[in-house]
């Protein structure tokens, strides 16, 4: 993670002076036994680094404890409440507008944050300044340009899109015999009532027998060229 994480200094952001933060958030929660607990942070980590390389970003440290709580059963899964990651989220863009950086980009690791929607929708009342990233949008462009063999649907967690985001950017984080930790469970009708437990005995809800760091590039290509048009939208040049 050290190569995620910024270790940028005082004096090096004041020269570059950037306008925009990029703030990744993930999680602390089972991927099998075979990707870490840190998966979805080591992910936003490498879309928000990528995204602060290429468009000239103020690259903030991840938030690691999100909202898990359909992981609660699995060992190692640690949550906080939305009303906690509310919070910290809302704290953090009232001091980066406070100390001179207008917009802030919310690179969102973990598909259970649903929290980050109300507070970018909150902030952006008094004017366009936040945005959250990847949207569904981007995530099914990036799909398709990076040729992912699984549907979104049938690719939820720690299959073909993650693996192939680590085994490109942290390959020494998935550990041998991924490949046989395919798991189908397409239709998830009841997965906040019943949590993950309730459709996945083994963690996983995809194939990540189809990942390739190629694949892995290529979704982070894409994520970069996408970005530019979040960044049109806050208004931010």
């Amino acid at each position: 993670m050290d190569e995620l994480i910024t270790q940028a200094t005082t004096g090096d952001e004041r020269r570059r002076g950037p306008a925009v933060a990029v703030l990744p958030i993930g999680s602390f929660e089972q991927h099998g036994d075979h990707l870490p607990l840190i998966t979805d942070t080591v992910i936003a980590c490498l879309i928000a680094r990528r995204l602060a390389d290429d468009h000239g970003l103020f690259l903030l440290p991840p938030i690691t404890m999100a909202c898990s709580h359909e992981h609660a059963p699995m060992a190692g899964t640690v949550s906080i409440s939305a009303g906690t990651l509310y919070a910290m989220v809302n704290d953090i863009w009232r001091s980066l507008e406070a100390s001179g950086h207008p917009g802030l980009i919310i690179v969102n690791g973990h598909g259970g944050n649903y929290v980050l929607s109300n507070v970018v929708q909150e902030l952006n009342v008094s004017g366009p300044r936040v945005a959250l990233f990847p949207v569904s949008e981007d995530r099914a462009r990036a799909r398709a340009e990076a040729e992912l063999e699984s549907s979104s649907a049938e690719d939820m967690h720690g299959g073909e899109f993650e693996v192939s985001l680590l085994l490109h950017g942290a390959p020494h984080l998935v550990h041998e015999g991924f490949e046989q930790d395919d798991h189908s469970a397409p239709k998830r009708p009841h997965l906040l009532t019943l949590g993950m437990a309730g459709y996945t005995a083994n963690g996983i809800i995809g194939q990540p027998s189809l990942a390739t760091a190629a694949k892995g590039k290529a979704l982070l290509d894409s994520f970069s060229r996408s970005a530019r048009a979040h960044l049109d939208a806050i208004a931010v040049p």
